[in-house]
């Protein structure tokens, strides 16, 4: 399995806009340290804890400030990504664009010569407003700027899939980029091939067993074994500081949780260990890459991060990440249901359908892996409808309806129509329908890159709360990945945000905390309370 690392080698290798670990700018502070080798910044982070009065009903706001102290480590180093159904629609596109990047290498369409892009990546295709400058005017920098992030073009990449197809032939099977942009890639991805990959027959659609020609054999625990040696061979083999593994595969049916099972790490380690029925193949990876030290992301829908596995990252302090790629409908939605709520606008009624082509929606045509996709998507609009009371009373939740159909024709060009009933005012109501065509994999792909990016930052993160604490890591279960993902995975007790403005924000302002700025607001005081 040759890394498309080693593509930077070539002589017509274009170089990159910005190298890993580039920032646009410094930061003039007191509280902000810079060294050969991180950033360190003093940080108050400001809230507001709110009681209420028993007695009267009355609540008292007290605003509260905690001290963090953060360290971002600022060598990104060597880092691979190693994808779980490698050979998929979105593994075989990311990893075609990608290379697309890195060599600068254009194509023709009707149009005219198109040149690659990372469009659609937050990190990569975004900017986030930094300040002001002394005539008041904002200014803006690049996502990927604001820390020291891995740029994309210097990523390894490798990974496992269940068919032995290399990755040119999987990318033009997969029918996502343009014909020409094929050919001129295919050699180079013709020498990639991936692993061999675990294949539980019980978890994905039938309609798959087809494609199940490069499997690992052997019980659930010496697969395992099998997967961690997989990843030890690959970080050593390409020299890499750290390896991110991402499940990129099927969506799976969900796997039962119960007492004994894999509600503890120790329980499913066992529950490996004995073969149990009901350990997923996404688990397997997921445990394989925790003891192993890399962290986990799970880009589909099911319940890859069952109890047992958030223990086993916690315990190793490993991170995991999860769950199901946030790339069109769902997205949306989380915007415009957020829209409507804080408009004081009542959603009725969200219905959702969508019919696709590719592979992805062969295999959600089995009820089972629908039903996991289904799960997904329903929660997207729970925390916005939670948050206001005038309109919705407790337990009173809009009708939301999903449905997915596989067609075959359309490839990977998804159909997604919507349709938003809802209560205005005086008892009226008002209805808004979408129809909007989703290039499935050309969203999803820069949705890995993103998740790729930001977990590997937090990798390099600490914080402590006083001179004399131990720096630790960020909590195991990556919550700051919300934004990208369908059905955000938090840590135990902790509220799910959904709204995509709010996710973003979060993320960015965390951002601003490692270099010790403050959280980006939109007063605009100095345009507002001046003479």
């Amino acid at each position: 399995m040759s890394p498309i690392n080693n593509l930077a080698n070539s002589a017509d290798a274009a170089a990159p806009a910005t190298a890993s670990g580039s920032t646009a700018f410094k930061v003039d502070s007191p509280s902000v340290r810079y060294t050969d080798s991180s950033i360190e910044s003093d940080y108050v982070y400001d809230s507001t804890v709110v009681s209420r009065d028993a007695a009267s009903g009355k609540y008292s706001a007290k605003p509260t400030q905690v001290h963090y102290k953060f360290r971002t480590k600022t060598n990104v180093g060597r880092v691979g990504l190693m994808m779980v159904g490698w050979g998929g629609n979105n593994g075989s596109t990311v990893t075609a664009s990608i290379l697309a990047n890195k060599k600068g290498i254009s194509w023709e369409t009707r149009k005219g010569t198109q040149e690659p892009n990372y469009f659609g990546s937050l990190m990569m295709a975004s900017t986030v407003k930094l300040g002001v400058d002394e005539q008041l005017k904002d200014v803006y920098v690049p996502f990927n700027e604001v820390v020291p992030m891995a740029h994309p073009n210097d990523i390894v990449i490798g990974g496992w899939d269940i068919n032995s197809k290399n990755i040119g032939d999987a990318m033009r099977r997969a029918q996502v980029l343009p014909v020409d942009l094929q050919r001129r890639v295919y050699d180079e991805l013709a020498e990639l091939k991936p692993l061999p990959s675990v294949y539980y027959p019980d978890f994905i659609a039938a309609n798959q067993e087809e494609r199940a020609d490069n499997l690992i054999g052997g019980t659930k625990q010496e697969q395992l074994d099998h997967l961690r040696k997989d990843i030890r061979d690959f970080k050593q083999a390409n020299g890499l500081d750290r390896v991110i593994v991402m499940w990129t595969a099927n969506t799976e049916r969900y796997a039962d949780v119960a007492v004994g099972l894999n509600d503890t790490a120790d329980n499913l380690l066992q529950s490996i260990a004995n073969g149990h029925s009901e350990v997923s193949s996404s688990t397997l990876f997921a445990v394989a890459s925790i003891l192993e030290g890399a962290p986990f992301i799970n880009g589909s829908p099911q319940n890859t991060l069952v109890p047992g596995v958030i223990e086993l990252a916690e315990r190793e302090h490993t991170f995991v990440g999860g769950d199901d790629f946030k790339s069109g409908q769902t997205k949306i939605k989380s915007v415009l249901a957020e829209f409507l709520v804080n408009a004081g606008i009542k959603p009725l009624a969200i219905t959702s359908y969508n019919h696709l082509g590719n592979n992805d929606g062969c295999n959600l045509s089995a009820p089972a892996q629908f039903r996991s996709k289904e799960i997904s998507k329903s929660s997207v609009v729970d925390d916005m409808v939670g948050a206001n009371h005038l309109l919705y009373k407790k337990g009173e939740h809009p009708d939301h309806t999903i449905v997915i159909k596989y067609v075959p024709s359309v490839g990977d060009s998804k159909r997604a129509m919507d349709e938003y009933v809802s209560e205005i005012f005086m008892g009226g109501l008002n209805t808004i329908s979408l129809y909007n065509t989703c290039e499935d994999s050309l969203l999803a792909s820069p949705l890995i890159i993103d998740l790729f990016m930001m977990t590997e930052l937090m990798t390099r993160v600490t914080y402590r709360q006083g001179d004399d604490a131990e720096w630790l890591p960020f909590h195991s279960v990556l919550s700051i990945l919300s934004y990208m993902l369908k059905a955000p995975v938090v840590a135990p007790n902790t509220p799910v945000v959904n709204a995509l403005a709010k996710q973003r924000m979060a993320m960015e302002n965390i951002l601003r905390a490692f270099v010790g700025l403050p959280p980006n607001n939109e007063m605009m005081l100095e345009h507002k309370a001046f003479h």
